[in-house]
């Protein structure tokens, strides 16, 4: 059988986060650079990112970086200097999304397509490949089904799916309703989060069928839980959302999946191995329902299920902990078993539905000081707790160690002693042999593993029988340190280099069949040449530079007549409204609401002017 690499993918905000998901368990990071990454909040150095890159290579970890804007005319100079300070760092990989990017690219970085390239099927997946990319990022959306059916029609291409983390409603990379209503581009890395606001839900007569409700805001990813499942329908790489999370998010939420990961592995050592070497060690338990999580659901994965999104807030609610079970003056105690600590952060949704969250002052046991107490607060109330300070404590120390166990052994020469480790590499000592006095085992043995500073741990080390010889202590620091930098080297040097991506397409599709859209997000000339090679007829400009008038805002699997009750496909009753619905902001701007059943989504418009 064919042993399988599984990857465990963390988010980096910044090099802290990158360092500090390597040391907590994580096969590899994504990190954006300087510019044209997906989250503009958020930009590294390149000086950042190459520390990175020799940090995470000691274990074998790898760097990806995300290239995963659309890109204008005057930034494609600027997109191609990136691209070669990237490879200059020897970043394992990025991610893309414009494909001007594959005129700009330098033969040794490894291409993998961005989510936002809309990959939902296997004949996109299947295009992708046949331009060059090694790895494709499949949509949040797809089903278990959906993406053995893609490995099994592309089982070449590494399949990355994201397995933890905030969702965006619409397929990624065809979300326009940010641009549209605040000038603000998902596609730049500028999201508004649209999808967060409340909405009024209105019929043709203008009945309000739903007040003042996140319609559109999901609960948050989690399938620790479908790791193995995922593996199994050919998934090699698995992805945490969260490149403007903090650190104590990156280090909680990779130690979790990183333990769910060995326990697959053990229980199948001939069928899967981890892409990067090390043993990671934790001050803390991880535990999901501690970081901010909008409540969790495994999406689609098991196909359509009616409890996906968060209608009453798009905030953090955290772990249940109790209900109010009786008020007295400016406190109150809680039937429970969950322990708290003073600076705790609770919350709890009122009798209007909204979201209501306070500080806990001071803890006497169960009774709890809110610093001002809830006006909203009744007995039987259920409380949540989505800022625990006990576990931010933990989190904010130093909290993992990684250690890559070798084996040591060291033998007598004709001119001296050599020391070799893992078989792989050998270090030689020019002394004279001279017995010793007294027993020198236990001193060689804890001279040898004095290994604080790198990335090893030595539990054993091998010495002949009747070895007894006197090696000072500084000989044999010298030859461990050269032992340790030979190692290192034979790591590096082992690491995958060379034009990794083709300097030619392997493959030409023909698109004379597709229908030219905005969807393609074609923003500079290169992107335009590369789709007229293709074969589509008169490439059109990306909503940015030109928005159409009435325009598909968003495409999603998420469905409201679902949601709400009235799909008659699945089972549901039927609607007593009149279509089309629209969604009403606060501000009084209206979206048309269009229900594709032959294709189970929901679509969402702008109003025409």
């Amino acid at each position: 059988m064919l042993m399988r690499t599984l990857e465990l993918l963390s988010p980096a905000k910044n090099l802290e986060c990158g360092k500090a998901a390597i040391e907590h368990g994580a096969d590899a990071v994504y990190i954006g650079a300087s510019r044209f990454g997906a989250r503009a909040a958020v930009g590294n150095s390149i000086d950042d990112i190459r520390e990175l890159c020799a940090y995470a290579h000691q274990f074998d970890a790898k760097v990806y970086v995300t290239v995963n804007t659309i890109i204008y005319d005057n930034e494609l100079d600027d997109s191609r200097q990136l691209l070669e300070q990237l490879a200059d760092c020897k970043v394992d990989a990025i991610l893309v999304q414009d494909m001007a990017i594959l005129s700009l690219i330098p033969q040794s970085l490894t291409l993998h397509a961005s989510t936002q390239t809309n990959n939902r099927s296997a004949d996109k997946v299947k295009w992708l490949h046949s331009l060059g990319f090694k790895r494709v990022v499949l949509a949040r959306e797809l089903s278990l089904k959906e993406i053995q059916t893609i490995h099994e029609a592309v089982p070449d291409v590494e399949l990355e799916v994201f397995v933890h983390g905030a969702l965006c409603v619409s397929y990624s990379g065809v979300c326009y309703a940010s641009q549209h209503c605040f000038g603000r581009s998902a596609n730049r890395g500028e999201c508004a989060q649209f999808c967060r606001m409340p909405f009024d839900l209105i019929d043709a007569d203008g009945r309000v069928v739903e007040k003042n409700r996140h319609l559109l805001s999901l609960k948050d990813m989690n399938r620790l839980d479908c790791l193995e499942e995922l593996a199994e329908a050919g998934a090699c790489s698995f992805k945490i959302e969260g490149r403007l999370k903090d650190v104590s998010y990156v280090k909680n939420v990779t130690a979790a999946y990183n333990e769910r990961l060995n326990q697959i592995v053990r229980r199948h050592p001939d069928k899967y191995c981890r892409a990067s070497r090390g043993r990671t060690t934790y001050t803390f338990k991880p535990d999901l329902n501690k970081t901010f999580n909008r409540s969790y659901t495994t999406y689609f994965l098991h196909g359509r299920t009616p409890d996906i999104a968060s209608f009453d807030t798009p905030k953090a609610m955290g772990e249940f902990v109790g209900t109010v079970k009786e008020l007295r003056g400016h406190s109150f105690n809680v039937a429970g078993t969950a322990s708290f600590f003073n600076g705790d952060g609770l919350c709890f949704v009122d009798d209007d539905r909204q979201l209501q969250g306070f500080r806990v002052n001071r803890v006497e046991g169960n009774r709890l000081f809110p610093l001002s107490m809830p006006k909203s607060l009744r007995p039987g109330t259920r409380l949540y707790r989505n800022s625990d300070q006990e576990f931010e404590r933990l989190l904010c120390k130093p909290s993992a160690e990684r250690k890559i166990p070798i084996t040591m052994t060291l033998q007598r020469t004709a001119d001296g002693y050599a020391l070799t480790v893992d078989g792989r590499v050998t270090a030689t000592l020019d002394a004279p042999h001279q017995q010793a006095q007294k027993p020198q085992r236990e001193n060689i043995i804890r001279q040898l593993t004095k290994l604080g500073g790198t990335a090893y741990s030595c539990d054993t080390v091998e010495l002949p029988t009747d070895f007894n010889d006197f090696i000072p202590s500084s000989l044999l620091a010298d030859l461990r340190r050269r032992a340790i930098e030979q190692l290192q080297q034979a790591g590096r040097s082992l690491r995958p280099r060379g034009p990794l991506a083709p300097t030619e397409r392997t493959a030409c599709s023909d698109l004379s069949h597709v229908q030219a859209s905005y969807q393609q997000n074609i923003a500079n000339h290169l992107a335009r040449t590369f789709y007229e090679s293709q074969g589509l007829k008169h490439p059109v400009p990306a909503f940015e530079l030109s928005e159409p008038d009435g325009a598909l805002l968003m495409q999603c699997r998420h469905c409201l007549r679902y949601a709400l009750g009235y799909c008659v496909k699945n089972g549901g009753r039927p609607p007593q409204w009149h279509e089309p619905l629209h969604l009403r902001l606060g501000d009084g701007r209206t979206f048309r609401l269009e229900f594709d059943c032959r294709h189970c989504q929901m679509n969402v418009y702008a109003e025409s002017r």
